[in-house]
């Protein structure tokens, strides 16, 4: 098994530090702190809730959808929506308080989950037209393997659907705007370019979403052109001839992705899980598939940050939880294996329980692990981030 550079791969600092006011560590791709040793998204959150004029942006969403709507009864605008809380606010608001006809679009889950099915199912009967993209199983599975092996992700395959199927839709149904729900980016911590504009260039794409890799890497992996079409964006001359343009909804609504699951159970039927998701505290984000908690344990592996820092670091910035609440949350939950899908996993991705172990210990840097003889624990830890080695 290959042994990965994580450092040089994702470009991160050697040194381990925890933002004072969150949980989130450096080791976030693309995330910046400041000379206070606070990241990104917790300035971005401060500035926000201090100097963004809500009601003025309210008004620049109103212009937004004046210069989109339509009158002849087409779609005006895309939403990309699973069924999930955040994606049917979106539309939900866009359709009954702004006017809009959306059309929401879904790429399908690698293994969808029944609460996940249900809550689509849900969300269509609350009023939306929905269209459904599911590619060639066979492909898929082969993609998920690839991304597993090669870049410690499964979701891989999975992100390129989610993000070019939109785009494809756009272009056949002749709507411009493509609405998402938040900006990862600024609202998580990564790369701020975006942070003031309501907007995000197409070209960014590979460089935030596809880990940097060229279709060349799929296709010298065995996959063909045909194959990995459904999976890529369409040619950027026919996105530039349709006027196509990206818009966070983030931008002109204050996000608050718990707020958002209140606003879904009251208005599009969501319903949360009856139990919490492996390696969290939640029980209504992320529950469409039954691969995410791969997507989760491997990040920690990589990052030593899983699905419950990102969680409370959010809610956090939020006022849901205080930062001691924070840390106490990731101790606990932060790296829990996911064992309740693993031998659906493995099935999956037609790899075995020896090859997973190893390709995962490939992915461990040094500068996060040590070899302990109760297994490998992380060298840092914001529950004791004054840690020495």
């Amino acid at each position: 098994m290959i042994k990965h550079d994580v450092i040089e791969k994702y470009n991160l600092p050697r040194k381990v530090k925890f933002c004072k006011k969150c949980v989130i560590s450096n080791q976030r791709p693309r995330i910046t702190f400041d000379e206070n040793g606070v990241c990104s998204a917790c300035n971005f959150s401060e500035y926000k809730r201090e100097n963004f004029d809500w009601d003025l942006r309210e008004k620049e969403l109103i212009e937004l959808c004046n210069k989109y709507r339509k009158d002849n009864g087409e779609y005006d605008v895309i939403v990309p929506c699973s069924g999930g809380k955040d994606g049917s606010f979106v539309a939900h608001q866009l359709k009954y308080k702004y006017g809009m006809n959306p059309l929401t679009v879904t790429w399908a889950p690698l293994v969808p989950t029944e609460i996940g099915r249900r809550n689509l199912d849900n969300f269509i009967r609350s009023g939306f037209d929905n269209i459904l993209g599911t590619p060639n199983g066979v492909v898929t599975r082969k993609l998920t393997k690839l991304a597993t092996e090669h870049l410690g992700d499964p979701f891989q395959p999975f992100i390129y659907g989610q993000t070019n199927f939109p785009m494809h839709m756009a272009l056949k149904y002749n709507v411009e705007l493509i609405m998402y729900g938040e900006n990862g980016e600024v609202e998580y911590g990564g790369d701020m370019k975006n942070a003031f504009v309501p907007t995000r260039e197409i070209t960014d794409h590979d460089k935030q979403y596809f880990s940097g890799l060229p279709p060349e890497f799929w296709l010298n992996h065995g996959i063909n052109e045909i194959d990995l079409k459904p999976f890529m964006a369409p040619p950027y001359k026919s996105l530039m001839d349709n006027n196509t343009t990206i818009h966070f909804f983030s931008y002109y609504k204050y996000w608050d992705p718990q707020e958002n699951y209140y606003y879904c159970r009251e208005n599009t039927g969501f319903e949360p899980n009856t139990e919490r998701s492996e390696g969290t505290y939640s029980k209504y984000a992320s529950l469409d598939d039954k691969i995410d908690g791969f997507h989760y344990y491997l990040s920690v592996i990589k990052f030593g940050i899983g699905r419950t820092t990102s969680d409370a670091a959010h809610e956090i910035r939020d006022g849901k939880i205080t930062r001691e609440e924070g840390v106490a949350l990731v101790e606990r939950f932060d790296g829990e294996f996911p064992t309740k899908y693993y031998e659906l996993f493995l099935e999956y991705c037609d790899i075995s329980d020896e090859t997973f172990h190893a390709m995962i210990d490939s992915w461990r840097s040094e500068h996060l692990w040590r070899k302990t003889s109760n297994g490998w624990e992380l060298k840092h830890a914001v529950w004791n981030d004054d840690h020495k080695d």
